[in-house]
C-alpha cells in the first residue's frame, strides 16, 4: 500500500470486497480513477451506461438481487445529480450501494469552478455514509468504512473523491483496517416466542403476510403455513417467496391483489407479519391479535398495532416455531380460501387464455409464462405492468422478481434486467415494461447490446401512461394528457443492434416470444395492447362511484357516454 497511487489502492480494495463490476459514465473529474480501472479491467469490469440514473438503478437492482454491494461511479455536478433517483430506490428498498462520486480538484473546491456543487449536501438525505476524501492517506480506511456502513445499514454510502487525489501516491504509512463485515445475529426473546405460540394455538383463523425478509426462509415459510393452517399473502417485492400456485398462497393484497387475499384478511382473527413493513394498513384487519417477526426491531409496531413483537431472523424463528408447534387439525379457514383461490385462478385464466385481437395485457403475461425458465429473473417496471405481473405471472421459488417497490420509480425495468444478467450470466432475464416506463431509460438498451447481455424486454405498448389515466378517472376526474406518441420499439431495437419484434395481432405473439428466447442477444418485443383498466381484486364502493362521476362528466362535457369497464370489477366484489 505504501508508495502506491491512491486510485490503485481504491480499486484493489473494491476487488478485495468482492466487487467485480461498476456502473458509470466517466468524465473529467474522474479521469485519474478511470485510468486505474483500465489497468485493473481483469478484476473489475467497468459497465459504461448511457445515463447515470440507469447506472444507479442497476447498482440498486444488483444489490437487491444478490445482497452484495452495488457500485456506481459518476463525475461531479450533473453526473452525481443524475444518480439520485436510483440511489433513492436503493435507500427505500434497503439495498447496499456504494457511490464513487468525482469532484473538482482539491485546489478548486470552494471557488465556484466548472461543475462544482456541494456534493455532501446533495447526498445528505439519501446516504447512510456521506464523506469527502481530503487526503490520499485517508482513502483506504474511508473506503472500508463506507462499504461496512452500506452493508450494516443496508443503504447508500457515498465517497466524494477529488480527481487529483486518485493520482497521488500514498507516501506516509497509514492506519490499516480490515476488509471485513460480520452481520449480527439477533436471538429472539424466548418469552415473546412462547407468547406467540400460545396466540397461534388459540387462533381459529390465522393469516400470514410475508415480505422480503422471508426470501431466505422459503421452505420454512411453506412449512409454517401448512403446520398452522394459515393462508399466505405477500407484499409486492416478496413475490416468489412462495409458489404462486401453492395451495396455501393467496397472492398480493390491495390494489394489485386478489379477492381471496382481501376477504381472508377481513375474516382473520390472527395476523402474522413476517419480514414486512407493509404500508397499506387500510387493507389489514381491525381489532385482531398481531404477531410481527422482523430482523430490524425498528420495524416492529411501526405501522400496525402489534401485540407480540419478535426481533429475529425469519428463517431461524420459523424453524423454531415449526419444531414447537403441533400440526393444526382444524383447517376449515385455510380450506375455505383454497377453494376461493382456485375459483380466482379459474376466472383469471378466462382473461389470460383468450386468443383475440386487440391483445390484452393478461394474454401477454400468459404467453410470456410459457417461455420463462424455471430459474428466470423477472425485472418489472412500475405502472399498470406491475399489476399484470403481480396478479397473473405464476412465480416459482426458484425465480427472482425485481422491482422498485418503495420508491416506485418508472424506468427501473431495463436497468434491473441489465443488473440481473451481469449478476447471473447463465440465467434467463426477462424485463416487463410499459411503453411509458421503458422510454425513461431506453437509451441503455444500447448498454445491453454493447456488453452482449442476452435478455428479453417485453413492452406493453398502449401509447399511454395507463395507470395515471385510471387514477385520474378513479378520482372522479377526466383523463388529461396521459396519451403518448406512437413509437415502434422493434425498429429501435434493430437500430441499436439487437433483435426487435413488433406484435400487433395475437397470432404473432407466441412465435415472437419463442424467437426472442432462442436468440443469444438482447431483444425487444413490442406488443401493441388494448387499454385495459387495472381493476383491483376488490373494488370499493367509493371507486365504483368515482367511475360513475367520471362517466357523467364525459356525458355532459363531451356529449357522449363512454361506459368505463366497471362490470368486471363489480362482479369481483
Amino acid at each position: 500500500m505504501f508508495d502506491d497511487r491512491a486510485g490503485k489502492i481504491l480499486v484493489e480494495l473494491l476487488s478485495d470486497w468482492g466487487v467485480d463490476h461498476i456502473y458509470g459514465m466517466h468524465g473529467d473529474s474522474i479521469n485519474h480513477l478511470m485510468e486505474e480501472l483500465r489497468k485493473a479491467e481483469d478484476k473489475i469490469k467497468y459497465i459504461q451506461v448511457r445515463h447515470e440514473e440507469a447506472g444507479a438503478l442497476a447498482a440498486s437492482a444488483y444489490a437487491k438481487l444478490t445482497g452484495k454491494l452495488g457500485v456506481c461511479l459518476s463525475i461531479a455536478g450533473p453526473g452525481a445529480i443524475h444518480l439520485l433517483n436510483g440511489l433513492y430506490d436503493a435507500k427505500k428498498d434497503h439495498a447496499p450501494v456504494l457511490v464513487l462520486a468525482g469532484q473538482v480538484p482539491t485546489d478548486q473546491i470552494g471557488t465556484d469552478s466548472f461543475q462544482e456543487v456541494n456534493m455532501e449536501r446533495i447526498f445528505d438525505d439519501v446516504a447512510v455514509y456521506n464523506k469527502q476524501v481530503v487526503s490520499e492517506e485517508q482513502l483506504p480506511s474511508m473506503v472500508n468504512q463506507a462499504i461496512r456502513t452500506a452493508y450494516a445499514e443496508k443503504g447508500v454510502s457515498v465517497l466524494t473523491l477529488p480527481d487529483d487525489i486518485s493520482a497521488e501516491k500514498i507516501k506516509n504509512k497509514v492506519q490499516k483496517n480490515a476488509v471485513i463485515y460480520e452481520a449480527p445475529e439477533l436471538a429472539p426473546d424466548t418469552a415473546a416466542m412462547q407468547e406467540a405460540v400460545s396466540a397461534i394455538e388459540k387462533a381459529k383463523k390465522p393469516i400470514i403476510l410475508a415480505g422480503t425478509g422471508t426470501k431466505k426462509a422459503k421452505e420454512e415459510l411453506a412449512a409454517f403455513s401448512d403446520k398452522i393452517a394459515a393462508p399466505v399473502v405477500i407484499s409486492l417485492p416478496a413475490k416468489g417467496v412462495m409458489e404462486d400456485e401453492h395451495p396455501n398462497f393467496l397472492g398480493n393484497l390491495g390494489m394489485i391483489g386478489t379477492k381471496p387475499a382481501y376477504e381472508a384478511m377481513e375474516d382473520a382473527d390472527l395476523l402474522i407479519l413476517i419480514g414486512t413493513s407493509y404500508p397499506y394498513t387500510e387493507f389489514l384487519p381491525e381489532d385482531v391479535t398481531c404477531i410481527q417477526i422482523d430482523s430490524n426491531p425498528l420495524q416492529i409496531g411501526k405501522r400496525y398495532p402489534v401485540d407480540i413483537g419478535i426481533a429475529g431472523d425469519a428463517k431461524k424463528t420459523l424453524t423454531w416455531f415449526n419444531e414447537q408447534l403441533h400440526q393444526t387439525e382444524k383447517r376449515d379457514f385455510l380450506e375455505k380460501y383454497q377453494e376461493k383461490m382456485a375459483d380466482w385462478w379459474k376466472e383469471m385464466r378466462g382473461d389470460e387464455e383468450q386468443t383475440s385481437t386487440p391483445i390484452k395485457p393478461q394474454q401477454v403475461i400468459h404467453e410470456v409464462q410459457k417461455i420463462t425458465a424455471d430459474d428466470a429473473i423477472l425485472s418489472v417496471d412500475v405502472g399498470n405492468v406491475t399489476v399484470w405481473a403481480a396478479r397473473h405471472f405464476r412465480m416459482k421459488t426458484t425465480q427472482d422478481f425485481l422491482i422498485s417497490s418503495w420508491l416506485g420509480t418508472m424506468g427501473c425495468g431495463l436497468p434491473g434486467a441489465i443488473a440481473g444478467k451481469l449478476a447471473f450470466p447463465d440465467r434467463q432475464v426477462i424485463g416487463l415494461c410499459g411503453d411509458g416506463g421503458f422510454t425513461m431509460n431506453m437509451q441503455d438498451f444500447l448498454t445491453a447490446v454493447k456488453y452482449n447481455l442476452p435478455m428479453i424486454i417485453v413492452i406493453f405498448n398502449n401509447e399511454r401512461i395507463g395507470m395515471i389515466k385510471y387514477e385520474q378517472e378513479a378520482g372522479g376526474n377526466l383523463d388529461y394528457k396521459t396519451g403518448l406518441e406512437s413509437f415502434n420499439f422493434a425498429r429501435f431495437a434493430e437500430t441499436c443492434g439487437g433483435k426487435g419484434y413488433r406484435v400487433e395481432k395475437f397470432e404473432e405473439l407466441k412465435p415472437s416470444l419463442e424467437a426472442a428466447a432462442s436468440f443469444n442477444q438482447p431483444a425487444i418485443i413490442d406488443v401493441c395492447i388494448e387499454d385495459e383498466p387495472p381493476i383491483p381484486g376488490k373494488l370499493s364502493y367509493d371507486q365504483v362511484t368515482s367511475y360513475s362521476k367520471q362517466t357523467i362528466k364525459k356525458l355532459f362535457e363531451k356529449g357522449k357516454l363512454e361506459l368505463p369497464p366497471v362490470r368486471k370489477g363489480l362482479k369481483r366484489m
